[in-house]
């Protein structure tokens, strides 16, 4: 099990990050070590930052032999951020966040990422500006994002030194492929973070290929069932609301007032479930599905 310690004395703000034997990966361990920062940041907030405070992490090595990629958020949209750093996790990254290009600054020169999300309109510096002084020292792949369609914007943007340009508003999944090509492009593999198989009980569905088997027998899914299919799979037993289904399978201007995600759940189960015996997707009353191998 990982533990997070935090140590303060005069200044000194240290966090140590370590395994205990289990080998969790470093999506857990770093992951719960910078929500611990970035909560005493905020409870600190009004004190002046001292010249000699230090802010040192301690990583497990091992839980780098498992290839988990940061990637650091540079969005001040709050909810499009937030939904991104959900998404993103959800797929196995450890994700950081920041709201100003001040702030996003700092973090992609001291954070050690893989790989940048940059939006392109950020108070305090621009994504542009920000792009500039980071290129200086760092060679990180970065990915931009803005409202802006114009090809002027997107040739700057690219001259900058940005690996690759979206134009808001994208599905989610569109951007996780184009930073699953330039995570492969810088480290020559495919993202180390995901896994190419999912399983439970007699269902398998293949990630790399694209495929789903139940008790050998091939599923017919359209892209959203098969979305719809890893979500849960993702998340094997653990309840999903409606809200989150729909944030993490439909793009962000997605209407939650709309009645798709029980169509699309019926649908699912129709093809996974009724032409079998045994049920794995069960509705939670008042609260959501769930994806699970009950006993009888």
């Amino acid at each position: 099990m990982a533990r997070t310690i935090r140590e303060s004395a005069r200044g000194l703000r240290t966090i140590m990050v370590w395994s205990l034997g289990s080998g969790e990966p470093l999506a857990t361990c770093l992951g719960d070590a910078l929500r611990h920062e970035m909560n005493f940041r905020k409870r600190t907030s009004t004190r002046r930052q001292q010249p000699d405070d230090k802010f040192v992490i301690f990583e497990c090595p091992a839980c780098f032999e498992n290839g988990v990629m940061k990637i650091l958020l540079i969005e001040d949209e709050i909810k499009l951020a937030e939904y991104l750093r959900k998404g993103l996790g959800e797929v196995g990254y450890v994700v950081d966040v920041a709201h100003n290009g001040v702030d996003g600054l700092h973090m992609a020169l001291e954070g050690g990422h893989d790989l940048l999300v940059l939006d392109a309109m950020l108070p305090g510096i621009d994504g542009f500006s920000l792009l500039t002084a980071f290129r200086k020292s760092r060679q990180t792949p970065v990915l931009m994002l803005t409202a802006r369609v114009s090809v002027e914007d997107r040739v700057l943007g690219l001259q900058t030194g940005a690996d690759d340009y979206l134009v808001k508003p994208f599905a989610f999944s569109e951007l996780n492929a184009r930073i699953q090509v330039l995570l492969r492009r810088t480290h020559g593999t495919r993202d180390a973070a995901e896994p190419t198989q999912l399983r439970l009980a007699d269902l398998d569905v293949d990630l790399v290929r694209r495929k789903a088997f139940r008790g050998g027998q091939k599923l017919e899914l359209t892209a959203k069932e098969f979305l719809l299919l890893t979500l849960f799979l993702r998340r094997n037993g653990e309840v999903l609301s409606r809200t989150e289904i729909a944030e993490q399978v439909w793009d962000m201007n997605f209407d939650s007032n709309t009645n798709v995600v029980e169509v699309a759940i019926r649908r699912l189960r129709s093809k996974i479930d009724a032409p079998f015996e045994k049920a794995l997707l069960h509705t939670v009353r008042g609260m959501g599905y769930i994806m699970e191998e009950r006993k009888e």
